[in-house]
């Protein structure tokens, strides 16, 4: 109609970028979900990490849990929230909503902790913990699959370092508070005891519940855009390229088992059970740090670069763990380690949404966590074969698990640097 007036394209264009990211006009560097997200992970882990560095002292000392009990009792969990995490992605693709999964994930883990403070077996316990990583499970694909929907390609790195911070401050936060109890509990002689255990998990409802608040108030779902390939949503549709770069980073994964056995390592070189947490601290201090300067390069160079410079880094600190001898040096390859983490973990995700359509990224996001999930019960079972079986039988003893993870990496950061995913078809 002649004589409307319209608004100039460059501010349609901008308005339309800021409803996108889910970000308030005037915020482009850090979207509001962003933000949410963000704030929600470091309040849940908070939360979650004064609780379960206590909870195997609880099972041992107060139950009289036997170890394979409480080792069946974490497979378990995080099995269990390695399927699922394929499924809410799956199903937040299909109904195109993140946020109500991400909520009722968040919502599963907090009101789980309640019955922590009434559990009085072991398999009340494992109950609870199992509630729990349900609630994980729940969570985390459509919560990454947000995080990709609200923000800019160009700035995907960054956006995952930034949680991945936040994440980690978290969780320095919640091992702060259990050093602290320890600190306690040896000040007087004491053993742990249910009261203090509950007294604990009391306190950890509070930013538990917090967290809930602020993804309710803070993020939204990001209107549907039209991907950039038409793929139908399902597993099929993820393309030639995720499914080999999956294969790869399943190949160094196999070779990264639980830090339960750096932990094995720090104690065996004489580090005590508070050196062991505050070596934590560190460790997770160094990697929120790193998180975001690496996530933010990583948007200004080939993601692929970061990812192999990590591993490499990783060879070389497991290579260091091999050879290690003194507590000393093990403090300087935890706080190394925490480097490797800044640098790999979040590129390793904003590459996951470079690789696949829009529409499908919970279902890339849930595949590629559970992947990862999967994997890390065959690589646990292999670093403890090579621990007790083939180091013995070698005689690298120990050493042997840190040896095969740096030969795995290796091989998996040449395989990284071989592989271009511009000449793969999608």
């Amino acid at each position: 109609m002649a004589g409307r007036l319209r608004a100039p394209r460059w501010a349609t264009q901008v308005m339309i970028k800021r409803t996108r990211t889910g970000g308030p006009v005037g915020d482009e560097r850090i979207p509001r979900n962003l933000w949410g997200v963000s704030v929600t992970s470091f309040l849940t882990d908070v939360s979650s990490e004064m609780v379960t560095n206590l909870l195997p002292i609880f099972l041992t000392t107060v139950l009289g849990v036997k170890t394979s009990v409480i080792g069946l009792i974490e497979g378990v969990a995080e099995s269990t929230a390695s399927v699922l995490k394929v499924f809410s992605g799956w199903i937040s693709d299909r109904l195109e909503r993140r946020k109500s999964l991400a909520v009722a994930g968040y919502s599963v883990s907090a009101i789980s902790k309640i019955f922590y403070l009434l559990a009085t077996s072991w398999g009340a316990i494992a109950g609870v913990r199992w509630a729990d990583r349900v609630g994980k499970g729940l969570r985390t694909a459509p919560r990454d699959a947000l995080i990709a929907d609200s923000t800019e390609k160009e700035r995907r790195g960054f956006a995952f370092g930034f949680h991945r911070a936040a994440d980690t401050l978290g969780a320095v936060v919640g091992l702060v508070i259990a050093m602290v109890v320890l600190s306690q509990v040896q000040a007087d002689g004491a053993s742990l005891t249910r009261s203090n255990f509950q007294t604990v998990v009391a306190i950890s409802l509070v930013p538990a519940g917090l967290a809930i608040v602020v993804l309710a108030l803070t993020t939204r779902d990001t209107p549907k855009t039209a991907p950039e390939v038409d793929a139908p949503v399902g597993f099929t549709g993820l393309g030639r390229r995720f499914l080999v770069f999956l294969a790869i980073v399943g190949i160094f994964d196999l070779g990264n088992s639980s830090d339960a056995f750096l932990i094995l390592r720090a104690q065996e070189r004489g580090v005590s059970i508070l050196g062991i947490l505050a070596m934590l601290i560190c460790f997770n201090v160094v990697y929120s740090m790193v998180s975001v300067s690496a996530g933010a390069l990583s948007d200004q160079m080939d993601r692929r670069r970061m990812i192999i410079a990590g591993w490499l880094f990783y060879a070389v600190i497991y290579l260091g763990f091999a050879l290690v001898e003194t507590s000393t040096q093990t403090w300087a390859l935890f706080i190394a380690y925490g480097i490797y983490y800044g640098l790999t973990y979040g590129t390793a995700k904003a590459l996951v949404a470079d690789l696949v359509p829009s529409n499908l990224r919970g279902t890339a996001y849930g595949t590629f966590n559970a992947t990862l999930g999967i994997l890390d019960l065959p690589a646990s079972l292999i670093a403890g074969i090579l621990w007790q079986g083939l180091g013995s039988w070698s005689g690298l003893g120990p050493s042997a698990p840190f040896y095969f993870g740096a030969a795995t990496a290796l091989i998996a950061a040449t395989a990284m640097w071989r592989w271009n995913p511009s000449t793969v078809p999608a």
